[in-house]
């Protein structure tokens, strides 16, 4: 497998430049993120006509990289969520136009297949082995990595051509851009501080102020995360969290015992913020993250849930498409409580789903069972 290895700033520039005049290309990366809570990107991966560049990230300055993402190509990637993290956090900016392999495999029925599973049964190419435990922060890069780095974008713009080929016949071409479109657009970087208690589930098991201080608690464990670019965790385990808050201590003495804290690890200033988290939460009601003020769900409709769920399942499979994508549990527990701006209410979701369901609840249609092709939603006779 060829490619070329990018060390320095020049030949960066030359690289993007090439990409700039390129209709679309391919692009992946590689990062850490184990110990820190923004991902900390090692390499990048490109991939046009003429061949595979890798971009040493520790050796460059990224940042121009925005012009690129920016420009009117399309970025071809796979399984692209967490990719678009690490160039938001490096450029500022991610691809202004997308296609996720991943997701244009979801339209031709395939369950989110992993990049190598896609290639070896689309191309007939096996990928070489990943080591999961490979450490891309550490230099100089072995040939193995870089091998397995390159194999990453190598089949990326033929493997599009295949798939994007099987949506258009099939009319689904339109799908795919909403699909990509919505995952471009999604919100990302540090999460809520007031939903992180959310996150730990031997929360669940407290009530009254030891839940109000376990909100609290875990709202300082993230925006100290963010602060210090560490994983939550590594500021105060999940069990510290709870510990904690069930015990409500007020002197730094009472660490001592608690589940999940190392009392002689936690410097006295931490310590100190701890224990006024837990001060000011204590006694405190435990707070709920605001609805969005969406409705409520009709108690009327709430058996047609499963119901509606079932039959999409159905759908998807009928269909050939993965049932996510289609529609989630979600998506239809907000068209039914009427959720302004439900996914189902617009689009070609709206003209699968939204309309057949709409006409189901309000006794225009029905459900019925056929053992040969399994729920069908009919017009209801008069």
């Amino acid at each position: 497998m060829t490619y070329e290895l990018v060390t320095d700033n020049d030949r960066l520039a030359a690289l993007l430049e090439r990409l700039a005049g390129r209709d679309r290309y391919a692009v992946d990366t590689e990062f850490h993120r184990e110990r820190t809570y923004f991902p900390q990107v090692a390499v990048l991966q490109f991939a046009d006509v003429d061949g595979v560049v890798l971009v040493d990230a520790l050796a460059v300055d990224l940042r121009p990289l925005a012009d690129l993402l920016n420009g009117p190509g399309t970025a071809v990637m796979h399984a692209a969520r967490q990719d678009l993290e690490v160039m938001e956090r490096v450029c500022g900016t991610v691809p202004s136009h997308l296609v996720d392999t991943q997701l244009l495999a979801g339209f031709l029925g395939y369950t989110t297949p992993s990049l190598s599973n896609l290639l070896e049964r689309e191309l007939g190419v096996e990928l070489p082995k990943a080591d999961r435990l490979t450490d891309w922060m550490k230099r100089p890069l072995g040939e193995a990595q870089l091998t397995y780095a390159a194999s990453d974008v190598t089949y990326l713009l033929e493997l599009h051509d295949r798939l994007g080929a099987r949506a258009e016949q099939r009319g689904r071409s339109q799908w795919v851009a909403d699909a990509c479109e919505e995952m471009r657009t999604e919100l990302r970087g540090p999460r809520r501080p007031e939903e992180a208690w959310r996150r730990i589930k031997e929360v669940r098991h407290l009530k009254g102020s030891s839940l109000a201080v376990a909100q609290a608690l875990a709202g300082w464990r993230e925006m100290r995360a963010v602060d210090l670019d560490l994983t939550p965790r590594f500021v105060l385990s999940d069990l510290a969290v709870v510990s904690i808050a069930a015990a409500a201590p007020s002197t730094t003495d009472d660490f001592k015992g608690l589940r999940g804290v190392d009392a002689r690890s936690i410097k006295p200033q931490v310590a100190e913020e701890i224990l006024a988290v837990v001060a000011g939460a204590k006694g405190s009601r435990p707070t709920r993250p605001p609805s969005n003020n969406l409705p409520e769900m009709p108690a009327e409709l709430r058996p047609a849930v499963p119901l509606v769920s079932a039959w999409v399942s159905q759908l998807s499979r009928d269909l050939e498409l993965e049932t996510s994508l289609l529609a989630t549990r979600s998506d239809l527990e907000d068209l039914l409580r009427g959720t302004p701006g439900a996914r189902l209410t617009e689009g070609w979701r709206a003209e699968l789903v939204g309309e057949p369901i709409r006409r189901l609840v309000e006794g225009e249609a029905t459900l019925a069972f056929d053992r040969s092709r399994g729920l069908v939603l009919e017009d209801r006779q008069q």
